[in-house]
């Protein structure tokens, strides 16, 4: 059985040409892909993840609103109990990446990743959060 992935838009933000590329990316990699489409909220993200027992949830964000929303998406994660990994992806400065791990964020992937580097990431967080659980 493949890998799930969860993909998904949070907040207001309305583009989805990227998020929709990933998936493909992700797809054609072998993972078996969960859209859940634009105008997320952390909790019906988390819902989402532990409904379709995901390996690791990837969230695009262009709307500058991570800083705000990705902590609320990783405190509902501690709160079901799930260890599954974020990874972040979009329109993020590069002096936000170390508050993004503090807030629990696996990886963070900017403009011009390439189908590699999303599969790599995808990957190296789902090991570690394995890794995390048999330590």
């Amino acid at each position: 059985m493949a890998e799930r992935v969860l993909v998904t838009k949070l907040g207001l933000d309305g583009h989805d040409r990227g998020v929709k590329i990933v998936a493909r990316i992700l797809r054609d990699a072998g993972y078996e892909v969960i859209y859940t489409g634009l105008f997320q909220t952390p909790q019906t993200v988390v819902a989402a993840a532990i409904d379709e027992d995901v390996s690791a949830i990837g969230v695009s964000m262009l709307s500058g609103a991570h800083e705000a929303l990705l902590p609320m998406v990783t405190d509902e994660l501690r709160k079901a109990g799930a260890n599954i990994p974020v990874i972040l992806g979009g329109i993020v400065p590069e002096g936000d990446f170390e508050s993004m791990k503090a807030a629990g964020i696996a990886r963070v992937l900017t403009p011009g990743a390439t189908a590699k580097e999303v599969v790599e990431a995808v990957q190296s967080a789902i090991e570690e959060s394995r890794l995390d659980v048999k330590s």
